[in-house]
């Protein structure tokens, strides 16, 4: 016999009786209340204060902050004026606008390939030592990037790499993390059944990747290709070392508007807005899709 609905419940013993039901039931028709929504409103605000901190300066001018390091909360009129002196400024703004956008779009394109074929394997390909050489990558993780940094230069010192962006692409093809999230995904996602259907099928060891896991995996690859952009847009260091100025990508570049004794920090903090635009724009044309592709993923799993 099963149970009476919340409804009936509150009709025949009350709505005290109803909702104690609904908490024995696992919270059903449960809504946050207004902690949960001020909690929200506090970490919004929190996340959000930085960027908006950045645009009061970069309204600014250089004398108005001299006197007074702390803005006002309302920006002023030379935001505009500012972001034109960043385009005019000898920073090779456009270029290095260019190699950010083609270091992060091939760097997340090869992350979500290589990841994904990986992982697929780690989850459903049965071989010899693919325990212990899945748990190498994850350990490969706790290894601080900076220990890599030398030999990693010397390497692309023999190739003959430095000042190109495949110096910056190259060793970022594919990542620990990357192997882990689609190897966890996969995991659960991807049945056995359904792999052992498709090759049952006549289908290839590629053609059963590409038809079958592929598909399977993509709220999960969305999410790996937008961390993957946002990290490598803002990364700083590596390309700072084997780029330099003379071929640099756009965090590269906003370092270099600092003079030597003098600093403009609306200027300086005008070339951080410039090059926080670029991700905001994709969050706002992906974010939709990910959240869709996030809880279509959620269903299935």
């Amino acid at each position: 016999m099963s149970a009476p609905s919340i409804a009936v419940i509150r009709q025949t013993a009350g709505p005290g009786a109803a909702r104690a039901a609904a908490r024995r039931r696992g919270g059903v028709n449960r809504r946050p209340g207004w902690v949960t929504y001020t909690l929200l409103t506090v970490v919004l605000l929190v996340s959000v204060y930085p960027i908006y901190y950045a645009i009061l300066l970069a309204s600014s001018d250089a004398a108005t902050i001299a006197q007074n390091p702390v803005p006002s909360l309302v920006p002023e009129g030379n935001l505009l004026e500012n972001l034109r002196r960043v385009v005019d400024s000898d920073i090779q703004f456009w270029r290095a606008l260019g190699n950010s956008l083609i270091v992060s779009t091939a760097t997340a394109f090869s992350v979500v390939v290589f990841s994904t074929l990986a992982g697929y394997s780690f989850a459903k390909l049965r071989f010899r030592g693919r325990g212990p050489l899945l748990v190498f990558v994850i350990a490969t993780m706790a290894v601080p990037t900076q220990l890599g940094i030398v030999p990693l230069f010397i390497v692309m010192s023999e190739l003959g790499w430095v000042g190109q962006l495949q110096a910056v692409i190259v060793p970022g093809m594919v990542t620990a993390f990357g192997v882990f999230w689609m190897t966890q995904y996969l995991s659960e996602a991807l049945p056995y059944e359904l792999v052992e259907a498709a090759r049952v099928d006549g289908c290839s060891m590629i053609r059963t990747f590409w038809h079958v896991a592929m598909p399977a995996a993509r709220p999960a690859a969305a999410m790996l290709a937008l961390f993957t952009f946002v990290g490598s847009w803002t990364n700083f260091f590596w390309p700072f070392i084997v780029l330099g100025s003379t071929n640099p990508t756009l965090t590269v570049a906003v370092q270099l508007l600092q003079a030597s004794y003098f600093k403009d920090y609306s200027l300086i903090m005008a070339g951080v807005v410039a090059a926080t635009l670029p991700l905001v724009v994709v969050f706002a044309l992906a974010g939709r899709h990910l959240v869709t592709g996030i809880m279509q993923g959620a269903v299935k799993g």
